[in-house]
Parts: structure tokens; sequence; C-alpha cells
């Protein structure tokens, strides 16, 4: 019997779904990533409350019809939504970096993808790596030949 492979558990950082979500480009793939379940995306009530907040800057532009439609068709339809009961806290230089460690811990996840130099400077927390978001895509290209 051939063993079932392992979905991959992935914390994507605030920037890098700003970047997926809204811009054009090379990032962008992360999005088909996601909705063809190549991994699962892990977020939790914190990211989620940040995410929102920054969708709001005037500089995107973005009614708030707009911005639901992105949290309730792109985001939570894909996402696994985690619970973090314990903070990770003094890791990262920057404190408010904390919370994609404490998701990522809560979720077990395997990665998170940052583009935060304070973040990719842990490098690894536990059994999760800290990678960039070209990373991530050279990871599923490379093991999906489609």
């Amino acid at each position: 019997m051939g063993k079932k492979k392992k979905t991959v558990k992935v914390v994507l950082d605030t920037n890098v779904l700003l970047s997926a979500l809204l811009f054009r480009g090379r990032v962008s793939g992360i999005v088909r990533l996601w909705e063809k379940r190549k991994f699962i995306p892990v977020i939790s009530s914190n990211i989620l409350k940040e995410l929102r907040s920054v969708l709001e800057y005037p500089k995107f532009s973005l009614s708030k019809k707009e911005i639901a439609v992105i949290l309730t068709g792109e985001i939570l339809p894909y996402f696994e939504v985690v619970e973090v009961r314990t903070p990770v806290e003094g890791i990262c230089k920057d404190p408010d970096d904390g919370k994609f460690l404490s998701c990522a811990v809560a979720a077990s996840a395997d990665l998170i993808v940052a583009g935060d130099k304070s973040l990719l400077e842990v490098r690894k927390y536990g059994s999760v790596r800290i990678i960039k978001v070209l990373d991530l895509l050279d990871l599923f290209h490379s093991s999906s030949s489609e």
C-alpha cells in the first residue's frame, strides 16, 4: 500500500497575502495553489484582523463590499482558521510578527511564507521553516510538473 502524501500547512504573512490577492505577477500564483488545494493555508483571528485592517488602507481604494468579497470569497473558503491558545513571544525582532509563529504552532504548520525581514531572519522555529514567497512557488512548481 502506498503512503498517503501529507498536505503541507502554510501560514502566509500579511504582506504575502496582500501581494497574492491584490497584485498581478508571480506572487499571485499562490492564490491558484491554495484554490487547487496544493497546500492548506492557515490563518488565526489576529492575522485575519490585521489583513482586514490593511485592506481598509486608503491606498488600496477598496470598498467595504470589495473587502468582504476578498475575505469571504478568497480567504475563508480555503483557509483553516485556528485558535491560538499560547502566543509565541520574544522570538522576532518585531514583536508584532509573533502572531505568525503563534498561528503556525497552533496549526502544526510546516511553513511560514514571509516577505518580512524580521520573520525571515528567524529561519526556523521548532519544526516550522520560514521561507520566502519565491521558495514556496518553486517548491510547488518543481513538485507538480503540470
